[in-house]
């Protein structure tokens, strides 16, 4: 597994842009809500410690996964923030459906960076069972949604010309 052995909360500040200047947005998934929330706050956290204000971050919920991109589409148009992250979680079950909304979901967000100058960031789990959720949303492995704002940080000063 690639976080086996990675605690996903562990990034260096001092190579992280000040994020004080910069405007990201938080679509995050209400299926699975006791692992999204532990994601969100893990990406709020890190962002916070790397500079950036409560006045620029605008969360937006949306009913599950599927449904991240169109969330991620309309904040981009409407708001046009400087990065936005999306978090979600989806558990296998017993049939063919973790596949289409996993695959969807991962085509998604790569199109809406291909077709906008806003960086999107992946933060959703897609994990075998609720303890693999649990462990990388804050439990052993640390927190994918702090590794998920350091990427919407630093994607949000590529995008601004600061690197």
């Amino acid at each position: 597994m690639a976080t086996e052995n990675k605690n996903l909360s562990v990034y260096d500040k001092a190579t992280i842009p000040n994020a004080k200047d910069f405007r990201f947005g938080i679509v995050v998934s209400e299926w699975n809500s006791e692992i999204t929330e532990g994601l969100y706050k893990g990406a709020l956290e890190a962002l916070y410690d790397c500079g950036a204000v409560e006045e620029h971050i605008l969360r937006w919920d949306v009913p599950g996964s599927f449904e991240l991109t169109y969330g991620a589409k309309k904040m981009i148009k409407k708001h046009q923030p400087d990065a936005i992250i999306v978090i979600g979680s989806v558990i296998q079950g017993e049939t063919k459906h973790f596949d289409f909304v996993c695959s969807a979901t991962a085509q998604g967000i790569k199109d809406l960076n291909v077709q906008y100058d806003t960086p999107v960031i992946f933060c959703v789990l897609t994990d075998n069972n609720m303890q693999q959720a649990i462990d990388r949303s804050g439990g052993k492995h640390g927190n994918k949604g702090a590794e998920a704002a350091i990427a919407a940080i630093k994607m949000a000063a590529l995008g601004n010309d600061i690197f």
